[in-house]
């Protein structure tokens, strides 16, 4: 018997929405390319903005770094279906409204279409919410989609890991949310392994 997923290459869907912080999807997109994932990415017109006032990359460029890029009001995608296989999606960053329309399941959008196909597959779906502080809305909405399978997960920095640069909060977020997905993004500094390492030696 021949294993259909054999043929079938890890993919995972990155959707970029409009809250601050769009070098985490940069990011995500560049370490998949390196260690071999096929990405999928879709883009909130929102992001596009936020994109021009945090880097000076063009959207172009942005798309450039996927294997596979979406027009967010395509909504006859491979990704809007759920008989396209894929390791799940990731929204980098995810504003609240993008979450929320998540959360009710009545998308408007291919970004959160995707996202609802991973939830009703049963497949890995991380928010990298970006919003502080939050009122008691957002609260009941996080839980609502934890309810629902999603995993709620702020780029929130780790300090055991002696951060030196940007770069390096950066790339801790986005090696512990490929971690997710099963996925070694082979630069992540680990509590017990190697530079941050905290020691008791009393």
């Amino acid at each position: 018997m021949t294993d259909s997923n054999a043929s079938v290459p890890p993919r995972l869907v990155v959707g970029i929405s409009g809250a601050s912080g769009v070098v985490y999807g940069i990011r995500m997109l560049t370490v998949l390319r390196r260690i071999g994932v096929e990405s999928h990415l879709v883009v909130s017109r929102s992001a596009e903005v936020t994109l021009a006032h945090e880097t000076s990359m063009k959207v172009a460029d942005l798309r450039a770094l996927a294997d596979v890029s979406y027009a967010a009001a395509d909504i006859g995608a491979a990704i809007s279906s759920g008989s396209f296989r894929t390791l799940g999606m990731v929204v980098a960053p995810c504003s609240v409204r993008t979450m929320s329309e998540i959360a009710s399941g009545v998308t408007s959008t291919l970004l959160t279409r995707a996202a609802d196909v991973a939830l009703k597959e049963r497949r890995r779906l991380v928010l990298m919410v970006r919003e502080t502080p939050l009122h008691l809305g957002h609260l009941r909405t996080m839980t609502a989609l934890a309810e629902m399978g999603a995993v709620i997960a702020p780029p929130v920095p780790a300090f055991y890991a002696r951060p030196e640069s940007i770069d390096d909060l950066v790339d801790h977020s986005v090696g512990r949310v490929l971690d997710m997905f099963g996925l070694d993004a082979g630069n992540l500094r680990r509590w017990g392994e190697g530079k941050g390492t905290v020691r008791d030696e009393g």
